[in-house]
């Protein structure tokens, strides 16, 4: 185990350093972590960032690493054990094109907080800080126009919670779906408000672009590598809210403290990307929801999860063999 540090903050990039990583790697409390792939400059360099290139990657003692396919956002996972195994007790999640405004940061994850009612089913956050008609990337596509997944904010109550992931939202080029890109496309800024959590039931996609996750939920970090881009991070934010209300823990969504000036993309490879989110989005969470139990580890009831994903062929079986991996990595580290 390495020296213990209070956060790291990790990313992959297949791009010379971005002004959203020399911005984050000026941040002194925090580790900046950044997974090269096969894509990446072979002289990619930066100061005050701990770089792990493709070769180190293929060096570095962790199961997953002989597992993971390259060219894939998973890759990332490398950059979460790295932090792990220094010791942080926070993982940052966010991307190359995410930069930290003025306010970055999260709240404490415990504390009050303005919490929603519980067993709302899906809501859209982004109405909270924001008239635009606008909704995250993973949302239930069946409900954009219902005026049910607006929160009413007379019925938000300032409470106790543990907060198990924070999402900060993004200005400029928030995360949303290729349908959105390619209806309307229009920049959003939020409005400042104060954070809110959802209560257990409430349900709402976050993704890994400015998410930060307390250490006893590292596990529910696992990204599943034989699954899209696009479709990856929400699978692993849909799955996660089931387990983390077992063991007490909400999901918490803050006010936008990161600008996206967004990397280019190609809005109907986006969108044929992200069919699988569009077509599940409600039977993942349906399905998490049966299979979590009290009774469990966070690990044993992630692992139950992801069976019974295979058995509703929403994903690959060969996905349990790197999610094997990915535990045993961290029970190693447990050691």
């Amino acid at each position: 185990m390495m020296e213990n540090n209070p956060g790291s903050i990790v990313i992959t990039s297949i791009y010379n350093p971005t002004q959203a990583i020399r911005d984050y790697a000026r941040f002194e409390k925090w580790t900046l972590i950044v997974a090269g792939d096969k894509k990446s400059p072979e002289d990619w360099n930066c100061q005050d960032v701990i770089y792990l290139s493709p070769q180190q990657q293929e060096n570095l003692n962790y199961k997953i690493s002989k597992l993971l396919p390259w060219n894939h956002y998973c890759r990332k996972m490398l950059g979460y054990l790295y932090a792990i195994e220094m010791g942080s007790n926070i993982v940052v999640d966010t991307d190359d094109d995410n930069i930290p405004k003025d306010n970055w940061g999260f709240p404490y994850f415990d504390g009050y907080y303005d919490k929603t009612e519980s067993n709302l089913g899906f809501i859209n956050i982004y109405k909270s800080f924001t008239n635009k008609h606008i909704w995250p990337r993973g949302f239930d596509l069946s409900l954009i126009n219902s005026k049910s997944v607006t929160i009413n904010e007379q019925e938000l109550k300032k409470e106790p919670v543990k907060v198990g992931v924070w999402q900060g939202l993004a200005d400029g080029d928030p995360d949303v779906d290729a349908i959105y890109r390619l209806v309307d496309n229009q920049p959003c800024y939020f409005e400042n408000r104060s954070p809110i959590v959802l209560g257990e039931g409430t349900i709402c996609p976050f993704n890994s672009q400015n998410t930060a996750f307390r250490s006893e939920l590292f596990p529910l970090l696992y990204l599943p590598a034989l699954v899209t881009f696009r479709f990856t991070d929400i699978l692993r934010g849909l799955v996660a809210q089931p387990i983390m209300w077992q063991f007490g823990y909400k999901t918490g969504f803050l006010t936008a403290t990161v600008h996206q000036e967004r990397n280019p993309h190609n809005y109907m490879e986006d969108f044929a990307q992200e069919i699988p989110v569009y077509l599940n989005a409600t039977r993942i969470i349906d399905i998490a929801a049966r299979n979590v139990s009290s009774g469990c580890s966070i690990e044993d009831n992630l692992f139950n999860v992801y069976e019974s994903l295979v058995m509703n062929k929403i994903i690959e079986k060969d996905e349990i063999k790197i999610l094997s991996a990915w535990l045993e990595d961290l029970q190693t580290m447990q050691k």
